[in-house]
């Protein structure tokens, strides 16, 4: 999709005489000779290393019980030894696809290793340490080895690891185990610049938000979500203006940072208006959703997609819900139709507006 769009825009740069057509063919030949982000050999390859990883765990499930202990130990630590070995001796070859998978393999066989050992000696413990024990290890496994599949696998455990505590604690706030779901999501952060699995950054940021709707449920308090309308609209303002010491870091960050921590901000609105229902309090908050909605476009909708959709739509969204809510009681349904309809004109010529204007300070800037 992306090779398209740049051809066709390197063939309207040729014709406009901006570029020559030897450059163009060589910026197009320097892109086509990337590896490939999407790879259909690699995903195969992560599938199979899952279901051969699932095999092992459901085999250490049936307690073999007509093996020896000892045998079942020694077999599940050679597995383990076997496919490391094997990984640093793909990465070694330059087959990070075949070492992926296998470091996979590997630290799904740690969780195995650890429920077997348990399960035959009865240890004291609890699947709460299990996890905790078992994300530890994929951690360490991530760094020696800088594997983006492992990171992305200790991503995978860390939302497990917070089901687990969720439930066996009937989703109550007991101990300090809970905080352990947000120190995973750093560590997984962590990680990910550390590992290049950009795309697995996102469990890290859902693992946060899910963890702050988790806090809600917990109080349904109007202090909670004003806390995070205001906690994530000063984080999106940090994102969108860094300070000098942490500009380069939020800008390796990529667009993920801005969208989240909108994205937080936005939740804490539409909670807001879940206990705000009617009077000046209700104006005020719609007054203020406006202003976040166009703040947000202004700082970052035109270099970050997810922002500027997201942004507009909660525009769209405030606009007729206080349409529906201020009108609707007075006029007749086919009368709130007509003015809901006006209300998005508006907002789409203001989105026009605001569209040309980010178009038109980009040529300023290029010139």
């Amino acid at each position: 999709m992306y090779r398209g769009r740049l051809e066709r825009d390197l063939s309207l740069w040729v014709g406009k005489g901006l570029l020559g057509q030897e450059t163009a063919g060589a910026l197009l030949a320097e892109y086509d000779s990337r590896p490939a982000s999407f790879s259909l050999g690699r995903v195969l390859m992560a599938l199979a290393a899952v279901l051969l990883a699932a095999a092992i765990l459901l085999v250490v499930a049936s307690n073999w019980e007509a093996i020896p202990r000892l045998v079942r130990v020694a077999g599940i630590l050679a597995l383990i030894w076997v496919v490391h070995l094997a990984a640093a001796r793909m990465l070694a070859r330059g087959a990070t696809a075949a070492a992926g998978g296998l470091l996979v393999i590997g630290a799904m066989s740690f969780g195995g290793a650890i429920s077997l050992v348990g399960q035959m000696y009865h240890l004291s413990g609890d699947q709460q340490t299990v996890m905790y024990l078992w994300f530890a290890i994929a951690t360490v496994s991530a760094i020696l080895f800088r594997s983006a599949a492992v990171t992305v696998v200790a991503g995978f455990l860390s939302w497990a690891s917070f089901a687990v505590y969720l439930q066996d604690n009937d989703t109550h706030w007991i101990g300090l185990d809970p905080w352990m779901a947000p120190f995973m999501a750093v560590i997984v952060i962590g990680l990910v610049r550390y590992t290049g699995a950009e795309r697995a950054r996102h469990l890290a940021y859902l693992l946060l938000i899910g963890w702050l709707a988790w806090l809600y449920t917990l109080y349904e308090e109007i202090a909670v979500a004003l806390a995070f309308a205001i906690g994530g609209m000063a984080a999106f303002v940090l994102t969108a203006l860094p300070p000098k010491p942490i500009a380069s870091l939020v800008r390796t960050g990529g667009a993920a940072p801005a969208f989240y921590s909108f994205l937080v901000a936005v939740i804490g609105f539409l909670l807001l208006h879940i206990e705000i229902e009617d009077g000046w309090g209700l104006v005020m908050l719609g007054v203020v959703t406006l202003a976040a909605s166009v703040l947000a476009i202004v700082l970052r909708g035109r270099d970050n997609g997810a922002v500027r959709y997201l942004a507009y739509a909660t525009f769209a969204a405030e606009m007729l819900y206080l349409a529906s809510v201020t009108v609707g009681s007075i006029l007749g349904t086919s009368s709130l139709f007509l003015f809901s309809g006006l209300v998005v004109a508006l907002v789409a010529w203001m989105v026009i507006r605001l569209e040309r204007r980010f178009s038109a300070s980009a040529q300023g800037e290029r010139a």
